[in-house]
């Protein structure tokens, strides 16, 4: 029994590293990108780049999970929703769980590789900005600014795989990435921006304790109303921007409208400023990527 136990309790560890039963952080990262596939593409993108852009974004994020908890492993022990991590408890080791996050990303890599050299190029910049996250939190009055280009960088990179052709080089991104996309990747940080304060605020007593920089705490008592003036102009510039890269108006403004009335719950979830409100604003805001997602794939609906 011991010899097929203790198997299962390390992929039980890996599993809670990169944390499997909390997919609420891969639909976050995922949603977008699939949105930008579709603009991009002018509708359906196929099968394939739907496949490459799903699976890399499960792999990419659970990679950017054991990198995060290596980086943080000292401070997430003084936070008591994070103490009890693997890495933070012992329990996997930091070359252990970098070996694991290393595995993850050479996986993901391999999808990109099936793509076309301006992506393949475009994906080292985002494994750039991805391992720097976890290391701004102790440079960077707002680090979720960090989260939101790493978040977003999918956008840029759908319209290479999607437009790109076969050559490498930053004139072949630039021919492959329109200033417009570029754009979105900047209305999709001000989302990020609002759920990741969402969830800084759950942590913000222990944060200020510890010593690490968050929204959150840099925007004090306006936190709330900065949150809303997020979500109000990611809404704003991603409804502007995609429809100027050519999406139909009508199911995609009551896609953005149904993203508007969640954002508009969040408001009385977080007001309070309770831990359980804003966790739970933070852990249901997939839906509002998801409402984005639908109204644009109903747009190009022929």
């Amino acid at each position: 029994m011991s010899t097929l136990s203790a198997p299962r309790q390390r992929l039980a560890l890996y599993l809670d590293l990169i944390r499997w039963n909390r997919p609420a952080g891969w639909l976050l990262l995922l949603w977008p990108s699939l949105t930008a596939l579709w603009i991009a593409a002018d509708g359906f993108p196929g099968w394939h780049l739907v496949s490459v852009f799903t699976l890399g974004t499960i792999l990419m994020r659970s990679a950017g999970c054991c990198v995060n908890d290596v980086a943080d492993r000292e401070f997430d022990r003084h936070v008591k929703r994070t103490a009890q991590r693997p890495v933070t408890s012992g329990a996997l080791g930091v070359k252990e769980a970098l070996t694991v996050g290393a595995v993850l990303a050479v996986l993901a890599f391999g999808l990109v590789l099936t793509t076309n050299p301006p992506t393949i190029l475009l994906s080292f910049a985002a494994l750039a900005v991805a391992v720097v996250y976890p290391y701004a939190k102790r440079l960077v009055s707002m680090p979720q600014a960090v989260l939101g280009v790493a978040f977003s960088f999918g956008i840029p990179m759908a319209f290479s795989a999607v437009q790109g052709g076969r050559e490498a080089s930053l004139a072949a991104v630039g021919a492959a990435v329109p200033l417009t996309a570029w754009a979105l990747l900047v209305a999709n940080l001000f989302w990020v921006l609002a759920y990741d304060t969402e969830y800084a605020m759950v942590d913000r007593d222990d944060d200020l304790k510890i010593g690490i920089k968050t929204s959150a705490i840099t925007l004090g008592r306006f936190d709330v109303a900065a949150i809303m003036a997020f979500y109000a102009t990611y809404l704003a510039a991603w409804g502007w921007l995609s429809s100027r890269l050519g999406t139909p108006h009508g199911w995609l403004l009551a896609g953005l409208a149904g993203a508007g009335a969640q954002a508009a719950w969040h408001y009385t979830l977080i007001r309070q400023r309770s831990r359980d409100g804003c966790f739970k604003a933070f852990r249901l805001n997939h839906w509002v990527g998801f409402a984005v997602f639908a109204g644009t794939v109903l747009a190009y609906l022929r």
